[in-house]
């Protein structure tokens, strides 16, 4: 295959001329010296954010199950989403060498905390070594971000673009936590830059972009809308080398391929003998959904996996934006919520990077390779049911760094100034919020202490402050009465802090201390409404938890 995708005369593209910002960067070592400084700090952001979080919502189901797999090569829990980011974090996890409890029968949500809580493990240890694959993974894409962007307009696109990948607080808050969203937002972004190499090395570089695609439909089946995208632009690549159109369809046939076989070798890779006994009900899928699902070539597991998903769109969920709750979802809720979210640098550039991506004649062709991928997810993205947080578009920021660092491509002083305090600022926005990425919200809406205003959920409140609130209550409040609503998937207990559920005594019982989770209080109806209602507010923890007197 490597042969027919690379003929015996091939003419290579041109290399693109670099523009004057480079100069300003000298030879390799700067450059590589500020490479290593910006991916140290992200590094160190992550880490001590990681050290202090308690487990998220989301956490101890995927750190639960990566236990499973690793230790009893069972594909039982959590077969909607793939099981190659939970083998990554099986690789920490494996590390930290838990105690495991191999007869508990319970569902995906109990083994996680039955693992963390019950088993005789510490959670602070085990969670730090779980999320520790996903730190070095999410670093490891931002050389990504840098090669792309370097390979496209220079070294100072790369830098550019490597600053802001690295001070985006969206991609330091999940990027540092035990969750699949920044490793299978990564995996697709190195596919489509591996396709754009596979420009000038199809024989190399096709069959690679199939297996990051691969990764990430490995990963999460969100990124199902990738693959007829991925494969366009490896058979644009194989086309623009100067190969005849059957050699394009040639490569396209070869990324699928190199796709199914990744896939495939993530689900062998916890039990080669592929057995599927799910612990939960598999919802059934009618029509061309039902038709669609059948037709992929991949383990039952995946495809009923796929058929949870539908199940999951098809029920009732509530939504929260602008201090509004509402029913279903609204198409805007997530360009709304990367508004918010966004830095406000990082907003400007990341327009001014399309626009000079589209505009620019030698940077045209690398159009598609930059934005078809996240228009298409993102468009895949905007209709579903589920109106949680932008961790679902995390891929934005990925790729949109790309795009802006070509912005140095247009030669003129005032703009490679501009570029510059721009990323300034994001730095300075991103550092202000430190250690506090959940919940970040740009300056326009009032930073991190304002999120809970305009979004809830993983956008603010994800259960990552149990722990702090634990701190707070013995250091200012230590032997008052302390009632809890707290939205996550800690266990208070463990913390030591002893609590009762206010909602579940009558309203005049309920004296002293109210801590309440912020998507809780956002969404609060009926008797906590009339709760915070008759309380006052006395305390704030981490951005995420409010304390009330009563």
């Amino acid at each position: 295959m490597r042969d027919l995708l690379a003929p015996a005369a091939v003419r290579p593209a041109p290399a693109a001329p670099r523009p004057r910002a480079a100069r300003w960067f000298g030879g390799r070592w700067p450059v590589r010296l500020l490479v290593v400084l910006l991916l140290a700090q992200m590094a160190g952001a992550m880490v001590t954010t990681a050290v202090r979080q308690t487990p998220t919502i989301d956490e101890p189901v995927y750190v639960g199950a990566a236990a499973e797999y690793v230790y009893e090569h069972r594909l039982r829990h959590n077969p909607e989403h793939p099981p190659l980011g939970k083998l990554l974090i099986g690789a920490g996890v494996a590390l930290a060498e838990p105690h495991l409890d191999r007869d508990f029968a319970g569902d995906q949500g109990r083994l996680g905390r039955h693992l963390l809580y019950e088993s005789g493990n510490d959670p602070w240890r085990l969670m730090l070594w779980a999320r520790l694959p996903v730190i070095a993974l999410t670093l490891l894409f931002g050389l990504v971000v840098f090669c792309f962007a370097r390979g496209l307009a220079g070294r100072a696109a790369g830098l550019a673009a490597l600053a802001l990948y690295c001070f985006s607080p969206d991609v330091v808050a999940h990027g540092s936590l035990a969750t699949l969203d920044v490793p299978a937002a990564g995996f697709v972004l190195t596919s489509a830059w591996l396709a754009w190499r596979a420009r000038r090395r199809p024989g190399w570089y096709v069959p690679l972009a199939g297996v990051a695609l691969g990764a990430a439909l490995a990963t999460r089946m969100s990124a199902l809308p990738a693959v007829p995208v991925v494969m366009a632009l490896a058979g644009l690549s194989v086309v623009a080398g100067g190969r005849r159109a059957v050699r394009a369809v040639a490569g396209a046939g070869l990324v699928a391929l190199a796709a199914i076989a990744v896939v495939w070798a993530a689900y062998l890779a916890v039990d080669p003998r592929l057995r599927w006994a799910p612990e939960q009900p598999v919802p059934v899928v009618h029509g061309l959904r039902g038709l669609l699902v059948r037709l992929l070539p991949f383990p039952e597991a995946y495809r009923d996996g796929v058929r949870l998903q539908f199940g999951l769109e098809n029920r009732p969920w509530q939504g929260f934006l602008f201090g509004r709750v509402y029913d279903g979802s609204l198409w805007y809720y997530l360009p709304a919520a990367l508004l918010v979210k966004t830095p406000l640098g990082a907003l400007a550039l990341w327009a001014g990077g399309v626009v000079a991506v589209l505009a620019s004649r030698r940077l045209r062709p690398a159009a598609p390779y930059v934005l078809a991928a996240p228009a298409v997810l993102f468009a895949a993205a905007v209709p579903g049911a589920r109106d949680l947080g932008v961790r679902y578009v995390v891929f934005v920021p990925l790729f949109l760094a790309v795009a802006a660092g070509c912005v140095t491509a247009v030669r003129r002083r005032w703009v490679t100034v501009g570029v510059a305090v721009l990323v300034a600022s994001v730095a300075v926005s991103s550092a202000r919020a430190y250690p506090f990425y959940l919940p970040y919200s740009n300056e326009a809406f009032g930073g991190p202490g304002r999120t809970r205003e305009w979004l809830h959920d993983s956008n603010v409140d994800w259960g990552q402050d149990l722990g702090r609130l634990a701190d707070r209550l013995r250091e200012r409040y230590a032997g008052e009465r302390v009632w809890l609503v707290y939205k996550g998937s800690g266990v208070p207990k463990f913390y030591g802090i002893e609590s009762a559920d206010p909602r579940r005594e009558p309203p005049a019982a309920v004296r002293g201390l109210v801590a309440v989770s912020d998507s809780a209080a956002a969404k609060a109806t009926g008797r906590l409404a009339e709760l915070i209602g008759g309380s006052r507010p006395v305390d704030r923890v981490g951005h995420s938890i409010t304390i009330y007197r009563r």
